[in-house]
C-alpha cells in the first residue's frame, strides 16, 4: 500500500475539497439553464430506455423473495407474524434460508 506523509494527505485532501468545491459552483451556474435541462432529460430517457430489459429481468429474478419480504411486513406491521407463518409457510421458509428473519 502506499504511504504518504501527513503533508502529502493535507495536499490530496484539499485539492479533493478544492475539486468539490469548483464541480458545485459549476453545476450551481448551468442547472437552471434550458439547455442543461434538455441534456438531463435526454440523458435520463436514455438510461430509462436503456436499461428497462435489465430492470425487469432483475425484478423477475428476485420476484419470489419481493413477494415474501411484503407479505411479511404487512403481517408484521400489523402484528400477525404468526398468521403469516400459518398462510404462507413456503414465504416464511424463504425468507429464514436468506437470513431476512432471524429465529
Amino acid at each position: 500500500m502506499l504511504d504518504f506523509s501527513e503533508i502529502e494527505i493535507e495536499k490530496i485532501l484539499n485539492q479533493y475539497k478544492n475539486k468539490k468545491i469548483k464541480e458545485k459552483e459549476r453545476y450551481d451556474k448551468i442547472k437552471d439553464t434550458e439547455e442543461y435541462r434538455l441534456c438531463s432529460r435526454e440523458r435520463a430517457k436514455t438510461n430509462y430506455l436503456n436499461t428497462k430489459e435489465i430492470r425487469k429481468q432483475n425484478y423477475e429474478d428476485n420476484k419470489v423473495m419481493i413477494k415474501a419480504k411484503n407479505s411479511y411486513n404487512y403481517y408484521k406491521k400489523t402484528n400477525n407474524t404468526e398468521k403469516f407463518k400459518g398462510k404462507f409457510p413456503d414465504r416464511y421458509e424463504i425468507l429464514l434460508i436468506s437470513g431476512y428473519i432471524n429465529e
